[in-house]
C-alpha cells in the first residue's frame, strides 16, 4: 500500500520539476527579445549608443512576429532622436505602429512620428519628401514654389529665411511631397496628410446640424486677414465680429472654406454655418503648408 501511494507522488514530483525546468528561466528572465531590449537600454545608459542600436536591430530582424519588435522600434526611434537623426527616428516610430497595431505601441509611436514629421518639415533637413535645389539666375521664391507645387511660406520656414531675397547658387530645401486634407465631421478633426502619412491632427468646428458638405474638393483661394461680408456689409480683419479669423482657404464648393475663428470655445463641435473653423494659430500653420489646388476630402 505504501509503494502504491508513493509511486503517483513521485510521478507528480518529477512532472513538476520538469515544468519548472522548462518555464522557470522564462519566469525569471523573460523572453530573449525582452532581454536584448533591456541590454540595449543598459548599453545606452553607459554611453554605448551604437552598440545599443545594434542590439535593437537584432530584435527587429530576429523576432518580426513578436510585439517586442514593436517595442524595439520605439526604443530605436528614441535613440535616433537622441542622436539628432530625426528622419531615421520618424521612420522607426512609423514602422512600429504600422507593423504592430497594438494600442500601447500605436499610442506611443504615432504621436512621436507625427511630431517629428512636422519638425522635419519646418527644418532644413532633406528627406525622401524633399530635395535640395540650387537657385538659378532669374529665380524667385514664387517661381520656385510654383515649379515644385509648394508655398513660399514653406520654403522660407524650412530654410530659416526671414525675407524674400535669394541669390544665384544658393541651396534651398524644397518640399516635393503631395499634401492633402481629410476632415472627419463625426470627430470634428482635420487630418493633414503628406503623401499617405498623417502628419498632424487638428481640432476643428464643422457645420451646425451636420450642414458641412461631404465630398472631395480643392483649395481654390487663399487669403490673409480676410474681410467677412455679413448681410452685405464688410466686416474688416481684426474686428471681434469677423468670424473668419486670420486666414481663409476657399474650397471648390462655393461659399465654403477653412478659416480661423474669434470663438475658440466652439472647436470640437458642430457650430458653423457650414465652413470648417480652426484656431488662428492652427489655420496659419496649415495655410503656410498647403498650396492652391490641395485636395480636401470631407467625410461624415
Amino acid at each position: 500500500m505504501k509503494i502504491k501511494a508513493f509511486l503517483p507522488a513521485a510521478v507528480i514530483a518529477v512532472a513538476i520539476i520538469g515544468l519548472l525546468v522548462i518555464f522557470l528561466p522564462k519566469m525569471q528572465f523573460g523572453s530573449k527579445e525582452g532581454a536584448l531590449i533591456s541590454g540595449a537600454r543598459a548599453l545606452d545608459k553607459e554611453g554605448r549608443t551604437e552598440e545599443a542600436i545594434k542590439e535593437l536591430e537584432k530584435v527587429i530582424a530576429g523576432y518580426p512576429d513578436s510585439k517586442k519588435a514593436g517595442d524595439a522600434l520605439i526604443s530605436l526611434g528614441a535613440l535616433y532622436e537622441k542622436q539628432g537623426k530625426l528622419s531615421e527616428a520618424r521612420d522607426a516610430y512609423r514602422k512600429a505602429y504600422e507593423a504592430y497595431p497594438d494600442p500601447g505601441i500605436v499610442n506611443t509611436a504615432k504621436p512621436k512620428a507625427e511630431e517629428l514629421s512636422m519638425k522635419i518639415l519646418f527644418s532644413p533637413i532633406v528627406d525622401s519628401d524633399s530635395k535640395e535645389y540650387t537657385v538659378q539666375a532669374g529665380d524667385t521664391l514664387v517661381k520656385i514654389a510654383k515649379v515644385f507645387g509648394t508655398t513660399v511660406d514653406l520654403i522660407k520656414k524650412s530654410n530659416n529665411l526671414t525675407g524674400d531675397n535669394i541669390r544665384q547658387g544658393q541651396r534651398l530645401k524644397v518640399v516635393t511631397a503631395r499634401f492633402s486634407v481629410v476632415i472627419d465631421k463625426s470627430q470634428n478633426m482635420l487630418l493633414l496628410k503628406q503623401n499617405d502619412n498623417v502628419m498632424k491632427a487638428y481640432k476643428v468646428a464643422t457645420g451646425l446640424n451636420n450642414c458641412t458638405p461631404v465630398g472631395t474638393f480643392k483649395i481654390t483661394t487663399k487669403l490673409i486677414d480676410p474681410v467677412w461680408y455679413k448681410t452685405g456689409a464688410a466686416v474688416p480683419p481684426g474686428s471681434p465680429e469677423n468670424i473668419l479669423g486670420t486666414r481663409w482657404m476657399g474650397l471648390s464648393r462655393e461659399g465654403y472654406g477653412i478659416h480661423g475663428t474669434t470663438d475658440p470655445s466652439s472647436l470640437g463641435k458642430q457650430a458653423t454655418a457650414g465652413c470648417v473653423r480652426m484656431l488662428n494659430s492652427d489655420v496659419e500653420e496649415l495655410y503656410g503648408i498647403l498650396p492652391e489646388g490641395t485636395e480636401v476630402t470631407i467625410v461624415d
